[in-house]
Formats: C-alpha cells, sequence, structure tokens
C-alpha cells in the first residue's frame, strides 16, 4: 500500500484524524482543538502518517474508497487559519480552486483584516449597503446576545483590539480606557434598517470573530449539499459539521483535547464524541493568550467588564444543529462560566455542551449534558 504524506498547517484549532481502538473497531478521529497547534493523521486505506508541522505539499487528494465512491480532500488557508473538507462522492467534484475562490469572497464579508470588506466599511462608518450573508451573521449574533444576556457581544470590537487580540496593537489598558470603550459596547446599541447599519454611537466597532468562521463552515457544508454531496466532514479553523457517514456506513468521530497547562504542551485528548448530522465548536482560554508581569490574559474578551475572562472554566464545547450558533455559544459559555452555562443548557435543551474546568481544589474536573453524555464514546 502506497503511503502519503501530507503535512498540515500548524495554527488555531487544528483538526487531527488518527485511529484508536474502541472494542474490535477502529475509529477515525477528528481532533478539535480548542485554540493552537496540533498534529495530523490521516488514513487513506491502511496507510496512517504522522505530521508535525509545514503547510500542505498536496492540498488537494482524490482516490477511490472501498465503497466505489471517490474520497476527496481538499485543504488550505483561509480566515487566518486552515481549512480542511473530506468528502465522499459518486461523480461531482469540486476543485481546491473552486473552494479557494468561495472562502475569498467570504472574506470580503466578515474579514476584519481585508481593508475593503463589509465589516471594516461598517466599523469605518462609511453605511455600505449590507448583503444576505453579513445580515444573517448580525441576526444569529444579535440572538445569541439577547439569550445570553449579553455575555455574547459582537460590539467589542475596541475592547478586542486594546487588549492585544484584534487587528491593532496591544495597548496597556487602564480602566479608565476599560470604562470609555464600555459606554459604546452593547448589542442593544446596533441594529439594521433598510440592508444598512444603525449605530447608536459611531465609535461601535463591530467583529465577527467569533461567530463568523462557524457561519462559514455552514455556507460550504450548503454548498456541498446543493450540489449533491451529502457524506462530507467540513473544518474551518476548528469549527466543524458532519454530514452522513462514511462510505462504510460508519459514523464520524470527533475528538476533544484535555486542556494542557501552557500553548507549548503536546496535546491528549480527554473525550471522543460520536457526531453526525450535527455541528460542533469549542473555545478555551489555555492555548491563545498572552502574558505579562505574570499575570495571563486571555483572548476572550467579556463584554459586560471589558476584560478578559478569568474564571475557572477551561475550555466549552457546544453542539448545535449549525456551525454558526456552536461558534457563538461557545465563547458565550467561556464567558458565562460552567454553572451559568449549564443552567442556560437546562432552559434551552436543544443545545449540548460540554466543560472542562478547574475546581476549588484546584482538580481537572468535566461536566455534560445529558444528551451530550450519550454521544461520548470514550472517555
Amino acid at each position: 500500500m502506497k503511503k502519503l504524506f501530507l503535512p498540515i498547517l500548524i495554527i488555531i484549532k487544528l483538526l487531527s484524524v488518527f485511529p484508536l481502538s474502541h472494542g474490535s473497531a477502529k475509529l477515525e478521529l477528528s481532533v478539535y482543538c480548542p485554540i493552537l497547534y496540533s498534529y495530523s493523521l490521516i488514513n487513506f486505506g491502511n496507510a496512517w502518517e504522522l505530521n508535525h508541522s509545514g503547510y500542505p505539499i498536496k492540498s488537494e487528494f482524490s482516490q477511490q474508497s472501498s465503497a466505489h465512491q471517490d474520497t476527496v480532500l481538499i485543504e488550505g488557508y483561509t480566515q487566518g487559519t486552515y481549512y480542511r473538507i473530506l468528502y465522499y462522492t459518486l461523480s461531482t467534484v469540486f476543485t481546491k480552486q473552486e473552494i479557494e475562490i468561495f472562502l475569498t469572497n467570504f472574506l470580503q464579508i466578515a474579514s476584519l483584516w481585508e481593508e475593503n470588506s463589509l465589516i471594516a466599511k461598517v466599523n469605518r462608518n462609511e453605511h455600505p449597503v449590507l448583503n444576505e450573508d453579513f445580515i444573517t451573521i448580525f441576526n444569529k449574533a444579535q440572538e445569541i446576545s439577547e439569550m445570553t444576556n449579553g455575555a455574547f457581544d459582537i460590539t467589542v470590537g475596541d475592547l478586542v483590539n486594546i487588549w492585544g487580540f484584534g487587528i491593532s496593537n496591544r495597548q496597556e489598558p487602564t480602566q479608565i480606557m476599560i470604562d470609555s470603550l464600555l459606554q459604546y459596547t452593547g448589542y442593544r446599541n446596533i441594529a439594521i434598517r433598510n440592508n444598512r447599519m444603525i449605530k447608536k454611537f459611531p465609535e461601535i466597532k463591530i467583529d465577527f470573530n467569533a461567530i463568523a468562521k462557524g457561519y462559514s463552515v455552514d455556507l460550504m457544508s450548503r454548498k456541498l449539499q446543493d450540489n449533491g454531496i451529502d457524506n462530507f466532514i467540513v473544518d474551518i479553523g476548528g469549527e466543524i459539521r458532519t454530514s452522513g457517514t462514511k462510505p462504510d456506513g460508519s459514523p464520524w468521530y470527533v475528538g476533544i483535547e484535555k486542556p494542557s497547562k501552557d500553548n507549548s504542551s503536546d496535546r491528549t485528548v480527554q473525550s471522543i464524541i460520536l457526531l453526525k448530522d450535527k455541528s460542533v465548536a469549542t473555545s478555551g482560554t489555555y492555548r491563545k493568550y498572552y502574558e505579562e508581569n505574570g499575570v495571563r490574559y486571555s483572548h476572550t474578551i467579556d463584554p459586560r467588564t471589558g476584560y478578559p475572562v478569568s474564571h475557572r472554566l477551561l475550555s466549552a464545547t457546544v453542539i448545535a444543529d449549525d456551525c454558526i450558533t456552536a461558534d457563538a455559544l461557545a465563547t458565550a459559555f467561556m464567558v458565562m462560566g460552567e454553572k451559568e452555562s449549564m443552567d442556560f443548557l437546562k432552559k434551552y435543551p436543544q443545545f449540548e455542551g460540554y466543560f472542562i474546568f478547574i475546581d476549588d481544589n484546584d482538580n481537572l474536573r468535566i461536566s455534560y449534558t445529558d444528551g451530550f453524555k450519550k454521544l461520548i464514546v470514550k472517555e
């Protein structure tokens, strides 16, 4: 059997695939890492190869599967992170170029790093006409903000910037600075009317980073399904959506990373779940941060205080029907903490949650909803 080695970009929330034993079966596992770094092991037939770093040498791959369907893997770089799309098909095949065009067009909607994107123009108060995708992201963000009582809020743009996690250079935030920005923070201060953004204060800066990747996963999934592809896994920066099964009828499996002491530690798997026709997203504090004067600053900003979150919740994983919802809720839960998030999930049982946190005795603990427990195949 010829072995194929595919180096994969190591960056935010990298997906990994490798075999684990579960009874007599071998699982194909997608390791879902909340923030940074990973390894990649990809199964093509009986060939397994380990990868530690580097950009894909061959980012488009197709081979005949055992069920006489083409196995197609396309991967690359988008939105400041990697993407990977794996699907099975009898005839229809997307090229990498088509995928790249699709993802590049999305950047012109929601990327703060694209000077002429819609969101950049909104933040400069140029009053652009907003398209359907922008409005969909906005409406979902407002919905999640309302559901979480403001724990999720896209008006945190300037707060994210001054703490060093946005498009601007990090500053030395003072309470006066934070208070001055908090007066412009609040999801009720913005609205869309006649396809244009309305701001209560022109100083408001919005940020889609906690929701955009999830929506791009949904768009890519819809594109596959609209073209007759029903068996796939789409992963953009660790936001994942699955559909159908593999050719042999086996389901998709996703691994949740065990939190580590720092962002240079090796990855280990905490739990493995079965994911079928659902989306999953994880947010965490232990990979993406910086330290200054012995203090660790998380990239997750609490829009209610203006400060990075500092509680004992290390990661939150959410399962929902669509990835835009899972993405936004995972961020909201990192702001809310484990107890408040579990209370939320009792109120909204259509979502499932999984939390890794440190208890009062500094022990690593896990909690999850009953529905999530049913999806766990290995702990």
